[in-house]
C-alpha cells in the first residue's frame, strides 16, 4: 500500500517559507505510517495550466494515489489516514474524534492565524484579529493542559495537524502556554517529523543549486 503516493510541492521557493510549506504535513503523514512515496514537482514561477487542473487555487500540496488526486492538506492528510491506523484509529469513534479534530485545526485555529500572521507582515502587529487569535489560542491551551494527545490518548494525524498549525514561529512565541508549548515539543521531536522536515529543506536547497547553475 502506498507504492503510487505522490506528493507534489513546488520546484522552489524564497527561504522564509521552507520547512514550512504544506507538503511537510503529507511527508509526515507518510513517514509516521510507513507509506512509500514519491516527491514531484510543479513551477514556482510561471505555474502551468496543467497545475490549475490538478490545483485550481495554484496550491500546493497535492496527491496522487494510483488513479486519484487530491488537493488541499488537510484532505490529502485523511487520505493517507484511511490508509494507517497509526494515523486514525479504524473505530468509529476514534476515527469521528481524528476528522473533527483535523477540521478543527485547519476550520478554527489555521483560519485566525493565517490572517494574523500576514497582517503581522503588512506591519499592523496588533491588528484586529489579535483578540480573536489570543481566545483561540487560550481553548487550545486549556484542551492541552488536560490531555498529552488529542484522541484516544495517542498520537493521530489530529496531532500532526495541530501541531503543524500551531508551530509557526510568530504563533508559538505568542503569550504564556506552557501545555501547548510542551505538545509542539512532543511533536516536533518525532522521527517522522524530523525526516519530513529534513527532505523538504534538502529539496528546495537542490533547487538552489540548480538555479545557479542555469
Amino acid at each position: 500500500m502506498g507504492e503510487n503516493l505522490t506528493i507534489w510541492t513546488y520546484d522552489w521557493v524564497p527561504e522564509g517559507p521552507r520547512g514550512f510549506v504544506r507538503d511537510l504535513r503529507l511527508r509526515w503523514g507518510a513517514e509516521e505510517a510507513g507509506l512509500s512515496y514519491d516527491v514531484d514537482t510543479v513551477p514556482f514561477e510561471d505555474r502551468p495550466r496543467s497545475h490549475l487542473d490538478r490545483q485550481p487555487f495554484g496550491q500546493v500540496p497535492f496527491l496522487t494515489d494510483g488513479e486519484i488526486t487530491i488537493f488541499e492538506s488537510g484532505a490529502c492528510l485523511l487520505h493517507l489516514a484511511r490508509k494507517s491506523d497509526i494515523l486514525m484509529p479504524s473505530n468509529a469513534s476514534g476515527e469521528a474524534e481524528t476528522l473533527q479534530w483535523v477540521v478543527a485545526a485547519l476550520n478554527s485555529i489555521e483560519m485566525v492565524t493565517v490572517p494574523w500572521w500576514f497582517l503581522r507582515l503588512s506591519g499592523d502587529r496588533e491588528n484586529g484579529l489579535s483578540g480573536w487569535l489570543d481566545s483561540r489560542l487560550a481553548h487550545v491551551e486549556a484542551i492541552l493542559s488536560e490531555r498529552e494527545w488529542l484522541v484516544e490518548d495517542r498520537f493521530t494525524a489530529a496531532d500532526l495537524i495541530m501541531a503543524d498549525v500551531l508551530r509557526v514561529p510568530e504563533i508559538r512565541a505568542r503569550g504564556d502556554r506552557p501545555a501547548t508549548e510542551a505538545y509542539i515539543q512532543r511533536l516536533v521531536a518525532r522521527t517522522a517529523f524530523k525526516k519530513a522536515q529534513a527532505d523538504q529543506l534538502a529539496h528546495f536547497a537542490a533547487a538552489d543549486e540548480s538555479r545557479v547553475r542555469r
